[in-house]
């Protein structure tokens, strides 16, 4: 008979597959015991990130998972300890973070489980931490901070102006590029530091005569109208654009509000003075204003060029800055325009008009939420507000408003940013991170600008001043430099500028002085000119 026996069994022991680690999951966050998601901001500089997972941790790879940096990619060290049966990783700088700087700790899925498993998505938490509340320099009367800030200011046109034409650079890094409309500015500031023996009459008179006869003798001229850049060694067109080479005529009505203003300050019978007045006249009578109605249109063109001649084609159409182009073309003496064609062109035939309310405010004129503040600073450097009406508008509540719209909106803060307040608010063209823009309830990038609340002085002291104490005391460690405040700052990021501008330095100086004294108001509104063109065109105040 067969038989089967067990050892011929032939079949080979089957191996067993090697076991995979299964992975393990993020679980919860907690940044000083609160859960906000993967941001958080206003921290306090020793903040504790308690971080779960769905496993206990292998802690000897953690080290090399967990990374806390800097926005500028330093390394943090920290200390890790551990709850919830190794669950929850505890992470505590070991040293006290910057102020108001953003930092990222992020886990990787290099991070092991004590079972070896790896973690399946890594896992990032976006922090920033909070503004140094203590005060940056020490506290002194409202006068004297407002001095200290008109004599830093005046420091970018008088120290900073250029060495051959004494205009004022367009910003701290434009070598020889010198900017028409920031120069008027400038004059205006030179006037008031003189006026407050910042510096003396004497000085401000040389350099007066020099920004005038370099105006007057190298300076290229367009129909009278001047571009919106020059060559400040040389006086030649340094181009805004390919188009924009030629003449501005609202950058040259900037110029003229402050050559006007210099011309009723320096009113001495000694030949100096009397010889910078009449060079002043010429360049003032040279302007073509009705020129630039293009073939006597009942509106006037901002810009002309040599080789595109109207090509950019640019309507000055209120309501914006160039109120004073309008109320300078109605002056002057030689080449004025007629009422019509500020009715029809400026005011749009009405069409400025507002009149809606904005976060409790009425708006008289201008756009949706008024716009950028910098609409109520440029032609105000001279043009007073105050009592001012014409047939659109009474210019004192319109400047109030529009500011109180901008203030009230940051106060709102219907975006969220970090750091808008009453103590910190004012939107307006200024630098931004890597770009420029004009900032405005509508345009609203998370950016404040300094001259915004502080040129607004005249307009809203009380919540001005606010934030003028806000910007020195509490940010002047970031945001004060050779030359007053600089040009913006954003806390949400957080991004200081270490940058200035000419049309953002001048109306600081110039504002904080109407403020204080009316002294620009006076001297434009005294003008002769000014008081019969700004009557001819509609407009009634106690100053005209």
């Amino acid at each position: 008979m067969a038989s089967c026996s067990k050892s011929n069994d032939t079949t080979a022991p089957v191996t067993p597959p090697p076991v995979t680690p299964s992975s393990f999951n993020f679980d919860a966050l907690r940044v000083n015991n609160v859960n906000s998601g993967f941001t958080y901001v206003n921290l306090n500089t020793a903040p504790v990130i308690k971080i779960s997972f769905s496993e206990a941790l292998n802690k000897t790879s953690v080290s090399s998972a967990i990374a806390f940096k800097s926005n500028s990619g330093t390394n943090v060290t920290y200390a890790a300890t551990y709850e919830d049966g190794d669950k929850t990783v505890i992470i505590k700088p070991s040293a006290a973070l910057q102020y108001l700087t953003k930092y990222t700790v992020s886990v990787s899925t290099g991070l092991k489980s004590a079972k070896d498993g790896s973690l399946q998505s890594a896992v990032t938490v976006n922090l920033t931490t909070a503004i140094d509340s203590t005060d940056k320099f020490p506290q002194i009367s409202d006068n004297a901070l407002l001095d200290l800030v008109q004599r830093q200011t005046l420091k970018y046109f008088w120290e900073f102006g250029h060495p051959v034409s004494g205009l004022a650079r367009e910003r701290n890094t434009s070598g020889d590029v010198v900017t028409t409309g920031g120069s008027g500015f400038g004059i205006m500031a030179i006037i008031a530091g003189s006026s407050r023996n910042f510096i003396t009459r004497a000085d401000a008179l040389v350099r007066m005569q020099k920004i005038v006869g370099f105006l007057k003798d190298k300076a290229v001229k367009f129909h009278g109208a001047f571009p919106h850049w020059l060559n400040g060694a040389t006086g030649a067109v340094q181009p805004f654009s390919e188009k924009d080479n030629g003449a501005d005529l609202v950058e040259t009505a900037f110029l003229m509000e402050g050559l006007l203003s210099a011309r009723q300050y320096f009113n001495g019978a000694n030949t100096a003075e009397t010889t910078l007045r009449a060079d002043i006249n010429t360049l003032w009578d040279g302007v073509e204003w009705d020129w630039f109605r293009q073939n006597n249109q009942n509106v006037l063109y901002w810009h002309w060029s040599p080789n595109y001649n109207w090509d950019i084609n640019m309507q000055i159409r209120g309501w914006n800055e160039a109120l004073v182009v309008y109320a300078l073309a109605a002056s002057s003496n030689t080449h004025a325009i007629p009422k019509t064609v500020y009715d029809n062109g400026w005011a749009n035939n009405g069409a400025i008009k507002n009149g809606a309310s904005y976060y409790g405010v009425q708006l008289p004129l201008g756009e949706e939420r008024g716009g950028p503040l910098f609409f109520e600073h440029y032609s105000f450097l001279g043009i007073n507000p105050n009592g001012l009406t014409d047939a659109y508008a009474n210019y004192e509540t319109q400047t109030k408003a529009h500011t109180l719209i901008n203030h009230n909106y940051c106060v709102a803060n219907p975006k969220n940013y970090t750091g808008y307040s009453a103590d910190c608010w004012g939107l307006t063209a200024s630098d931004i991170n890597n770009g420029y823009t004009a900032s405005s309830p509508a345009n609203d990038v998370g950016v404040i600008a300094p001259t915004a609340a502080i040129s607004s002085m005249p307009y809203t002291p009380a919540e001005s001043m606010k934030a003028l104490k806000f910007f020195y005391y509490k940010l002047g460690d970031k945001m004060w430099g050779d030359y007053g405040f600089y040009d913006a700052f954003s806390l949400n990021e957080p991004w200081f500028a270490n940058s200035y501008l000419a049309i953002d330095q001048g109306p600081i100086m110039v504002m904080i002085e109407n403020y204080r004294s009316g002294l620009l108001w006076n001297l434009f509104m005294s003008c002769p000119e000014v008081k019969k063109g700004m009557k001819d065109i509609g407009f009634s105040s106690p100053n005209l």
